[in-house]
């Protein structure tokens, strides 16, 4: 440990020589308090350091150690269903000491060190042992089994000693190697390294969410990056609620970054409740959160993401699907330019730091679908919120984001306001997966890249012709395109909305959303042929059969798709008698 003193704060960051034996990003206690803090910049004129705690009243000459090693996350048993501040500090643990109001320089174990967990072995003595060979399993929760992994940093080589079935401690040793190297239930690992994987992978296999609007027009892949842009009550947050709740991934890491304090209680207090509905029991079992509110130390936040992809890429290596919300990297860009003024850094736009693009870049490439180094395959998925100013999209945070994603739901204020759930515009959104998962796609039912196409190309008609109707009113409009605007509005409202509070509609299976679409488009095709055959619009409009297409989403329930498509035939039925009606009457 090397000790020096401080010379200067300016708010989270402070300035201290006699560190000069200290390593770039090394941990360091600050100040006679011994708040958590981590070196940022070495020059002449010493070390700065960001300090990751309150540090109101420190002051010149209180003393500064470095602990000689990099912000780390501790990683082994006891992760899922812990509650963490933005550097790996358990909430919970905290609170029992302090209280509700944390206290600075309170220190909570990032792992219940205490707790015996039943190790059961894999490798034997003499076993061969490499980067991610998994040395054993211990049961996390009832539906997470802990693959307990050697470190990547290991050297490949033997087992020299292996203890065998028994519950052990995280910091009990449970092998080493012949070149004696000891290996634990848990292990550290820095937060801003990202952990290696023997290749990346191809996104060809959806995240599967049960959102109809982002399953079907605007799908993410396992691995996949995703920004959720929007203004103040468009949704954000509820979307990846959403998310998190029904999507296919195996694992959920949420964090909440820089988000103010009741919307996060609102998640502390909401997730221990919701049922799984993969396996019924509480989602907290295969969760982790991260809470870093806006009322915390603005350099915690900055870290906060860095703390909850490790803790994906950890899950990931162990042959997991990871699902990861970050609520809001706005928020987080804020911390970055807050702690750049304090460093007199040079401003970029808007007095973001001329950095901003490398760090999100590095935050999203860290996704991404692989084969670990255990020889499985895992993936980290992305899903990022983003709060510019206004709802302006041109803002840095949100054009910079648009760089490194592939998939971009755009939150609409209008539809928010209308009460539309999930507000995702369906002109403004865009997907780069879709030809890679097309045949994922094909295998559940083919007509998936028709119906999508159709059902876009339609709104987009429909988004023309409303121009047109604000100038001249939709009575003057031809028979057809008034067509196109009743058709849009059956796709908002039967396939597009959905209610999170209705049973059957709050989540939709794959086959369910095709099918869904595919019934409105035929209905607009036959619509169009027997508009052409004579038929005034009025006699399709009257069908009570546009109305049951509208509420097929909430009467259909998803093991029932054979429904669907005796509604199909139904259509067929009654446009084929209004076919022959007005074909007989155009040849007499």
């Amino acid at each position: 440990m090397i000790e020096g003193k401080i010379i200067r704060v300016a708010g989270p960051v402070v300035l201290a020589s006699g560190l000069g034996g200290a390593g770039l990003y090394d941990v360091v206690e600050v100040g006679i308090a011994k708040l958590a803090g981590e070196i940022i910049r070495m020059d002449g004129s010493g070390a700065t350091i960001q300090v990751y705690e309150e540090n109101t009243g420190m002051g010149p000459g209180e003393p500064v150690i470095s602990l000689g090693r990099p912000l780390s996350a501790l990683l082994g048993p006891g992760i899922m269903g812990s509650i963490y501040d933005g550097i790996q500090r358990p909430l919970s643990a905290l609170k029992e000491k302090s209280g509700d109001f944390l206290i600075p320089g309170v220190k909570g174990e990032r792992l219940d060190i205490e707790r015996r967990w039943h190790f059961e072995p894999r490798l034997k003595t003499g076993d061969s042992v490499a980067p991610g060979t998994v040395l054993g399993v211990v049961q996390e929760t009832s539906v997470v089994e802990h693959r307990v992994l050697a470190p990547p940093g290991i050297k490949p080589g033997l087992i020299k000693d292996m203890v065998g079935a028994g519950d052990y401690t995280v910091l009990d040793t449970i092998a080493e190697t012949g070149r004696g190297e000891v290996l634990r239930l848990a292990h550290e690992w820095p937060l801003r390294k990202p952990r290696p994987s023997l290749r990346r992978l191809p996104p060809t296999e959806p995240l599967i969410t049960g959102l109809r609007v982002i399953d079907v027009l605007f799908p993410i892949s396992k691995g996949g990056a995703a920004a959720v842009p929007g203004g103040f009550g468009t949704g954000k947050t509820m979307t990846q609620h959403a998310i998190a709740k029904w999507c296919n991934a195996d694992i959920i890491v949420y964090v909440g970054c820089g988000e103010r304090g009741n919307e996060m209680t609102d998640v502390l207090q909401e997730f221990p409740k919701l049922v799984d509905p993969r396996t019924g029991r509480s989602l907290m079992e295969r969760t982790v959160l991260i809470a870093n509110t806006s009322n915390m130390p603005v350099a915690a936040r900055e870290v906060s993401i860095y703390t909850g992809i490790t803790l994906a890429e950890y899950y990931r290596d162990m042959g997991y699907g990871v699902a990861v919300m970050a609520d809001s990297t706005s928020r987080w860009a804020e911390a970055l330019r807050e702690l750049s003024g304090r460093l007199e850094e040079m401003p970029a736009e808007e007095g973001f730091p001329a950095y901003l693009p490398t760090r999100l870049a590095e935050f999203y490439e860290r996704g991404g679908r692989v084969d670990t180094l255990g020889g499985g395959e895992g993936s980290v998925s992305i899903i990022g919120a983003v709060s510019p100013p206004g709802g302006d999209f041109s803002e840095p945070v949100t054009q910079h984001t648009k760089r490194f994603i592939r998939c971009f739901w755009a939150l609409d204020r209008d539809l928010a306001y209308a009460r539309h759930y999930p507000a995702i515009s369906w002109t403004d959104s865009y997907s780069e997966y879709s030809e890679e998962l097309l045949a994922w796609w094909d295998a559940v039912n083919p007509d998936w890249k028709n119906v999508r196409k159709r059902a876009l190309e339609l709104l987009k008609k429909e988004q023309r012709l409303e121009q047109i109707v604000r100038l001249i009113g939709p009575d003057a409009l031809p028979d057809e395109q008034r067509l196109v605007l009743i058709t849009a509005d059956l796709i908002k409202s039967g396939f597009l909305q959905q209610s999170s509070f209705d049973d059957i509609d709050k989540y939709c299976s794959p086959e369910k959303q095709v099918l869904l679409l595919r019934c409105i488009m035929e209905f607009h095709r036959r619509a169009e042929s027997v508009i052409k055959a004579g038929a005034p619009l009025v006699k399709i409009t009257s069908l009570p059969l546009r109305e049951k297409l509208s509420r097929l989403k909430s009467t259909v329930p998803n093991d029932r798709p054979e429904d669907i498509r005796a509604a199909e035939r139904e259509l067929a039925a009654v446009f084929d008698d209004l076919d022959r009606q007005y074909r007989k009457e155009s040849l007499r």
